[in-house]
């Protein structure tokens, strides 16, 4: 049974989480602050934390630095934040996804579940061949084969904003990951960079590059690849 810590300093939101998720069998824990949200995944670890930015005694990125200092547990980000620097902020951080107050319980409990579906692809998908609409992806030997058996061709740079993307299906990579693994730590601004790169792999892999379905855009924030 997938173990959910829910962190959240509002009583009502607590109650409808721990009622929705341990309806649909999720093992859930609560915390209402920071220190106590800490205390419990070092307790009893869980398998991924849904956290409030907004606590009263820690600031929901110190959390996320907390937790990133000793586990790679999915974190998906809760806040009334809206603007997108907070959202870069929490994915810098170490954050897997962002849903922005007020959310739908139905939402939520897709990035939940789009997150532990990669839980389970993610080793799959380091040393496996992904599928990319009509191309299947080598990502050990680096060949992109279409359907037809031809081969794509793809640059350096190309390949590695692509396998970034295709080794966290699912997730939310932000522009300042992307650009600091692929170009390098002095790179912070470049976001030109990311969407020239993002519009040539999908000239190459999508059916319809003006529509993607597997290579998407979060504006402002990152991108996703959805397999």
């Amino acid at each position: 049974m997938t173990r959910i810590l829910v962190v959240d300093d509002e009583p009502q939101i607590l109650r409808a989480l721990r009622i929705n998720l341990r309806a649909r069998r999720y093992d859930v824990e609560v915390a209402a602050t920071g220190a106590a949200a800490l205390k419990a995944a070092a307790s009893h670890p869980p398998d991924l934390v849904v956290l409030d930015l907004g606590l009263p005694d820690l600031d929901g990125i110190e959390v996320i630095r907390g937790l990133r200092g000793w586990t790679t547990v999915p974190i998906i980000v809760l806040s009334g934040r809206a603007g997108s620097e907070d959202k870069v902020a929490a994915l810098d951080a170490g954050a897997d996804d962002y849903v922005t107050k007020p959310f739908g319980v139905d939402e939520l409990l897709a990035r939940i579940r789009a997150v532990t579906r990669r839980l389970g692809a993610g080793t799959e998908a380091a040393s496996a061949s992904v599928r990319v609409g009509r191309h299947t992806v080598d990502l050990a030997d680096h060949v992109v084969t279409r359907d037809d058996g031809m081969e794509v061709k793809l640059t350096p740079t190309q390949w590695g904003v692509l396998e970034k993307l295709l080794r966290n299906p699912g997730k939310l990579v932000s522009q300042r990951q992307l650009l600091h693994d692929v170009w390098g730590p002095e790179y912070q601004n470049e976001t030109n960079y990311l969407r020239q790169y993002m519009a040539q792999l999908r000239r190459k892999l999508e059916d319809d590059p003006a529509r993607p379905r597997h290579l998407i855009t979060e504006p402002g924030m990152g991108y996703r690849f959805r397999p």
